[in-house]
């Protein structure tokens, strides 16, 4: 989905048609609707493409990790690892303002690019009606951050909805303006602790009450990898050498369009789009790069990437996989 093709209006949906809503997530085209806390912007988690078009239309793109939004708590149970302190926070909670970040399941559906490569993901059911509702008829999980361009402030009716993505999005689902609260707490149980990784819209002590112990409260530096947290990204063994225009013998081969010379001889190559499509890349990002690192060549040689669009946010990641690597 192109940003050419959001060039025509933004259609206006009212609150009954969250089956046509969710038709259109199915499809892989975006739509915003509202939580308890304001406007989400709503793709196809399990989608790449989809996750790709969200990102562009939020402009200046950043591959951090999104929030996966589940329709009830047993489907959100399916797309992760839930360990018992997990199960008891999903069933005292769930729908609500709570994020539980868990390891995601051998067979989890949530794309590599909606999770920022990690082998975690963050999963949430929100505590509205009209979005559970879509979330249903999608039969997917939603990945949907605030409904508004990069750096705008977040929407809390349809018209804030519009006023920034008119023409860049599919439709928004009309449900009147949202009570306005403060994002969801997130936690996250991937160990035997429960970590605190930010404070919301559900208490420390309710959290704790259920658990019976406290909270692990983590320092900015040190949290794990949540939204609106730390950025991070996959970061393979082998060592990442960017804007390759050629390959030496024995390298990998992240290419982007045409390969380039001495490609007969890369140890494996992985084309993140043979057309040079950025929105296939950016979805297929990840998974090359791991593919790649499996390989067990020293080296990624990495084709030049455009710094336009989605390529930003690309070389962003690349870069940072490229980055010295410090031993403790």
């Amino acid at each position: 989905m192109s940003h050419a093709e959001h060039q025509r209006a933004t259609r206006r949906l009212g609150p009954d048609e969250t089956i046509e809503a969710g038709r259109l997530l199915a499809a892989g085209r975006l739509v915003a609707f509202p939580t308890e806390t304001v406007y989400g912007l709503g793709a196809d988690a399990t989608d790449g493409l989809a996750i790709a078009a969200l990102y562009a239309a939020k402009g200046r793109p950043s591959f951090n990790p999104l929030i996966a939004h589940a329709a009830s708590a047993d489907d959100a149970l399916k797309l992760g690892l839930f360990n018992a302190n997990a199960r008891r926070l999903a069933e005292a909670f769930w729908p609500g303002p709570l994020t539980i970040v868990v390891p995601t399941s051998p067979d989890g559906s949530v794309s590599d690019i909606a999770r920022s490569g990690l082998p975690s993901l963050a999963l949430r059911v929100p505590d509205h009606a009209l979005a559970r509702a879509v979330l249903a008829a999608a039969g997917r999980p939603i990945a949907a951050p605030s409904a508004n361009l990069s750096g705008r402030v977040s929407p809390t009716t349809a018209s804030h909805v519009l006023d920034d993505l008119d023409g860049r999005i599919d439709a928004v689902i009309d449900g009147g303006p949202t009570a306005v609260g403060v994002e969801s707490t997130i936690v996250a149980c991937l160990g035997e602790e429960v970590r605190l990784l930010r404070p919301g819209g559900l208490a420390r002590d309710a959290i704790e009450a259920v658990l019976g112990r406290p909270l692990v409260t983590v320092e900015e530096n040190e949290r794990p990898i949540a939204p609106g947290l730390l950025a991070s990204h996959y970061a393979p063994n082998a060592a990442v050498r960017l804007d390759a225009r050629s390959v030496g013998p024995g390298e990998a081969l992240l290419a982007f369009g045409p390969l380039p010379g001495g490609a007969d001889q890369a140890a494996a190559i992985e084309n993140l789009s043979p057309s040079g499509d950025l929105a296939e890349a950016a979805a297929r990002l990840f998974a090359a790069l791991r593919a790649l690192d499996a390989s067990g060549a020293p080296t990624i040689a990495v084709a030049p990437i455009p710094s336009t669009g989605l390529g930003e946010a690309i070389r962003d990641r690349l870069v940072r996989a490229s980055a010295p690597r410090t031993t403790p």
